[in-house]
């Protein structure tokens, strides 16, 4: 699918995080520790996962989804943000950032909708144990996974195929460290009414219609949560789930407020994107490995066989 031809602009200038050198490199240091940080996190929890036959559960089977995700989401950005921090010109061509505004939709959509079929796991695993094995059958799993894919990659595609009749004209600065569909509309001459609507009703749709089901999940997991007796078992439950909670709080939260507020230019629009595509990869694996006892004790086991391996 080629660009429209009267489109004018080739290419353009972000403005990044920094004028400052000195800064620049400060900043440089600090997101390559983060992504570094990232890439190892995923990738331990996803080889972990696979290596380890205790965690072949369906609750495993979707946190290595969600780290392959994260993995993927921050690569989509980070580099290029790294790469900008180095260099004195920061452009990106035109098919470039439309085709990096694809796969943030594809990556940040799909993780919004495997973060809700978590929730529904930790649901059915708490409230009706009994027959959790029967209800999350490995069918499924897959089958929710394979859903999450197809649905944002079709919200994806609907998105960028609009933003492909955009015509950009004169102005050709992103008042951004990376390319953000919000941030290029006020940089469009052509009407962008359609665009911005949806836009708005693909946020409010993958935001609150997979936030609502978290919602519900997790107000039956904590009633059921206060029924147990056991002060263990009660302690056990709402460290599992809090994990989840932080992380769908700090996703959808950043999330919502980048793409459902105006674009400003301001340390706002930074910053919340910043949490939602750098901070959240980066914290996921350590939430839901610093919290959970039974991660731990797999990577211990898994270390253990590697060292066995190399003597």
């Amino acid at each position: 699918m080629a660009l429209r031809n009267h489109s004018i602009i080739t290419k353009f200038i972000l403005s990044g995080l920094s004028d400052n050198p000195h800064i620049q490199a400060l900043l440089f240091l600090l997101f390559l520790g983060i992504y570094l940080l990232t890439l190892m996190g995923n990738l331990t929890m996803m080889l972990v996962i696979r290596a380890d036959s205790h965690l072949h559960t369906p609750m495993y089977f979707f946190l290595s989804n969600l780290s392959f995700l994260d993995f993927c989401f921050s690569s989509v950005t980070v580099p290029k943000l790294l790469g900008d921090l180095l260099s004195e010109k920061k452009t990106i061509s035109v098919e470039g950032c439309l085709a990096q505004v694809f796969f943030v939709f594809l990556t940040a959509g799909n993780e919004a909708c495997l973060l809700s079929v978590m929730a529904y796991d930790r649901y059915a695993a708490i409230c009706h144990p009994l027959l959790y094995g029967q209800v999350m059958s490995s069918q499924l799993c897959k089958g929710l996974v394979w859903g999450s894919w197809g649905l944002a990659s079709l919200n994806a595609v609907i998105i960028v195929f609009l933003a492909l009749n955009l015509d950009f004209c004169d102005a050709q600065t992103i008042h951004h460290y990376t390319c953000e569909l919000p941030s290029l509309f006020p940089l469009s001459c052509s009407d962008t009414s359609i665009n911005i609507s949806i836009l708005s009703f693909s946020t409010i749709f993958l935001g609150l219609g997979n936030f609502l089901p978290i919602f519900f999940s997790y107000a039956r997991i904590i009633f059921n949560i206060l029924s147990i007796s056991s002060t263990t078992g009660r302690s056990k439950a709402f460290s599992t789930c809090s994990s989840h909670l932080i992380a769908v709080i700090l996703y959808f939260g950043s999330g919502m407020v980048r793409y459902l507020m105006p674009p400003s230019g301001s340390f706002l629009d930074l910053l919340s994107s910043l949490q939602y595509s750098v901070i959240t990869p980066m914290l996921n694996p350590l939430i839901y490995s610093l919290k959970n006892k039974e991660v731990k004790t797999a990577v211990k086991r898994t270390l253990g066989k590697c060292l066995q391996y190399f003597r």
